[in-house]
């Protein structure tokens, strides 16, 4: 389950509007209501056989003690009665098995309402809610600082989109990718794959040193069991690469094992909040759809990660999101990157959020911006489906926990937008300053 009953029962009109809204089917909800009205009318009669059923029972045993015989005809009447009752009740059980499982289908498939202040809408109605940095233009002063936007007279330079940079410099390489694999995996050579271990090991050491996290290193195959937990299941079912010998899938995020760490457990107090940090690689089957961003490394199959995942009490998850994203954006002002946050509309926000900002970094060679975190709360939906309770107080009432996650950083995007950033006009790459004690270069520059 996900909304959970009793709110499906309480406020069908609310969550009929959260499925709208984000362009999911409102039919649903009847039908989640109108099955679960069948099923406690199916609970209410099965009830009512149990209890005929025992009635029966004793009426047998207390024929017996009267004086009639085991064999005799009253006897044999109730045992025939009850028998009757038996084979209803094993009936009505088999339709109630069926109806439940249908509910709780349905619950799945039924979205998250947004929170009240999300905008409604598609990628139009995203709100914009504070800049960082200079977004800089492709040309260039050939005399003026990295990250200077050309201004005024004087010779210029124009930048090139990270591919043509990568591919000059020969650090990464997407036809041997394709040859290996296919297309949307890239190989990275050399510095390249330096940088991404680099930008792996800082962001995990931010995260661990500075914020506070505990580290997880979590496999990247998971069951189903997990998906359907945080909600991969059954809405992005399609999105995942499948193992089906074993059936399992390969993880998209670290936010899926990480987060079911706990599932099934009543968290003892004082246990919250809790803070974890995991770096994996991710999959994805949708990336490049349709043609989309096909060049460089905008739109991968897999791509690297460090994710942020949070338990919190209901009470301050709002404040995480907050703090979590700030987390986030204290990377890319480290890093010297130009960056965007976005409160995301309900039809761009996901099936499973209630809140979701997005914070999109500049790449001035493609002059565009590229989403590199995603921090997301999603209340209570993620904690019911995994039965992730907490105690406020020993001995006190188990209550779902809140469960947020948030991208701390997502490779590539952030490695392309470092390259056209930080590429200068013989075609070499300054590295940014917190990475070169990790990198052990302060420019990459072609080999000879």
């Amino acid at each position: 389950m996900s909304v959970g009953l009793q709110r499906l029962r309480e406020e069908p009109d609310a969550i009929r509007k959260g499925a709208i809204d984000k362009r999911e089917d409102p039919a649903l909800v009847d039908a989640a209501l109108a099955a679960d009205a069948r099923r406690r009318e199916l609970q209410g009669e099965a009830d009512g056989l149990r209890a005929e059923r025992n009635t029966a029972s004793k009426s047998i045993g207390e024929t017996i003690k009267g004086g009639a015989k085991p064999d005799g005809p009253e006897v044999a009447a109730l045992r025939a009665r009850s028998t009757e009752i038996g084979a209803r009740l094993a009936a009505l059980e088999a339709e109630l098995a069926t109806i439940e499982a249908q509910v709780e289908d349905l619950l799945l498939r039924i979205p998250n309402p947004a929170e009240p202040d999300v905008p409604v809408g598609g990628e139009e109605a995203n709100v914009t809610i504070r800049t960082w940095g200079e977004q800089l233009g492709r040309v260039q002063p050939v005399d003026g600082e990295v990250g200077a936007d050309a201004r005024g007279g004087g010779e210029t330079w124009e930048r090139k989109p990270h591919w043509d940079v990568a591919e000059a410099l020969d650090i990464i390489d997407l036809p041997r990718g394709a040859k290996i694999t296919g297309s949307g995996f890239p190989v990275y050579k050399g510095a390249g794959a330096a940088l991404q271990r680099a930008l792996i090991s800082w962001f995990l050491d931010v995260h661990t040193r500075e914020n506070g996290f505990t580290e997880i290193w979590p496999p990247v195959l998971i069951n189903q069991a997990s998906a359907r937990g945080t909600g991969q299941i059954p809405d992005k079912e399609d999105q995942m690469y499948v193992v089906t010998r074993d059936d399992l899938y390969l993880v998209p995020t670290a936010e899926v094992p990480v987060t079911n760490l706990h599932r099934d457990e009543i968290l003892e107090p004082a246990t919250l909040p809790i803070h974890y940090v995991a770096y994996t690689p991710c999959f994805r089957r949708e990336a490049g759809a349709a043609g989309k961003d096909t060049r460089g490394i905008l739109r991968v199959h897999q791509f690297d990660k460090v994710e942020m995942v949070l338990l919190e009490r209901p009470e301050v998850s709002q404040q995480a999101l907050e703090w979590m994203t700030g987390r986030a954006e204290d990377l890319l002002q480290r890093l010297g990157l130009a960056y965007r946050v976005l409160l995301m509309s309900t039809g761009e926000m996901g099936f499973v959020q209630s809140r979701k900002y997005d914070l999109e970094v500049w790449a001035p060679g493609v002059e565009r911006w590229l989403e590199v975190s995603s921090c997301s709360n999603f209340g209570d939906y993620q904690a019911r489906r995994m039965a992730i309770r907490y105690r406020a107080e020993k001995g006190g009432k188990a209550e779902l926990v809140h469960t947020l996650n948030g991208s701390g950083l997502a490779l590539a995007r952030t490695v392309a937008a470092i390259i056209e950033t930080y590429q200068q006009p013989d075609g070499s790459i300054l590295v940014p300053e917190v990475l070169g004690p990790y990198l052990g270069l302060e420019r990459i520059e072609a080999r000879t």
